[in-house]
């Protein structure tokens, strides 16, 4: 009897602490959906402290000198083929667990690369060994045969790791309902070709098609955070969004004067 005592009370033990290790981690808070990108402006640690987002992103593999928050995480990115660097890799792993992969490389003005020099540089990425976002596209990440679709298919056919889909869509409807439909058909499009996750990394409204930037009054913008954020929170596909972009000092969709939100940045600070 002794002896079968003490076996109980040893297994007993070891099944509370079973189950308090379960408890922490069930009860351990994921990281919010809602994020924003963001450069280094004045008092931007107060900026990311009051819009309530749980990350952020530079373009970069580090935070660009801004000093996030408690609590709010930081996503580096490999924005370019020259940004594949001992150093830069490095300094990713350093500074955070997920990384992003190349920015617009479908665009000439922003990372400009091919589908053969993207697929043939990720490796290096991969090597990180952290959780992994494919090449960022300016658009037609829904379109076969586009650029995302090449590089998914090339992936693939190597056994590459691509964890997660990150995307950018800007709205030129400023109706809040038709341009949150909008979104919602595309980030649906781009989940039933690839069957993976989405990180919406650049959005807000903003209308392209003249060749000059065309921004919708703060009205328009604010009322489409609204509708946006509370769909975008519904997607379970959708694992986390960012608006384009923190700062209000360039174009018409920032959401803060240094630490002060404006009518834009109230509405997002209210979401999620």
């Amino acid at each position: 009897m002794p002896g079968r005592t003490r076996l109980f009370a040893v297994l007993l033990a070891v099944l509370t602490c079973l189950t308090v290790g379960s408890t922490a981690d069930a009860s351990a808070a994921p990281v919010k959906k809602k994020g924003v990108s963001a450069w280094n402006f004045t008092d931007a640690t107060g900026a990311l402290a009051d819009s309530g987002v749980g990350w952020f992103f530079t373009w970069a593999s580090d935070r660009q000198q801004i000093k996030p928050p408690a609590g709010v995480e930081f996503v580096p990115m490999i924005w370019g083929a020259a940004s594949v660097t001992d150093a830069q890799l490095a300094t990713a792993r350093k500074e955070g667990t997920t990384l992003l992969g190349f920015n617009e490389p479908d665009l000439p003005a922003q990372a400009n690369m091919n589908v053969s020099r993207a697929l043939d540089l990720w490796p290096r990425l991969q090597s990180t060994g952290m959780r992994l976002g494919a090449p960022a596209v300016a658009g037609g990440g829904d379109v076969a045969g586009g650029w995302l679709d090449r590089f998914m298919k090339g992936a693939a056919s190597r056994h590459y790791k691509v964890d997660f889909v990150p995307l950018h869509w800007y709205g030129s409807d400023f109706r809040a309902d038709a341009a949150t439909g909008q979104l919602r058909s595309y980030l649906q499009a781009v989940h039933n070709r690839y069957n993976k996750p989405i990180w919406l990394t650049e959005y807000a409204l903003i209308d392209f098609s003249s060749g000059t930037p065309r921004y919708p009054t703060p009205e328009q913008q604010a009322a489409f955070v609204t509708k946006s954020t509370a769909m975008l929170q519904g997607l379970p596909f959708v694992e986390r969004y960012a608006w384009f972009t923190l700062s209000a000092d360039r174009g018409g969709t920032g959401l803060y004067n240094r630490a002060t939100p404006n009518r834009v940045g109230t509405a997002y600070r209210a979401a999620g």
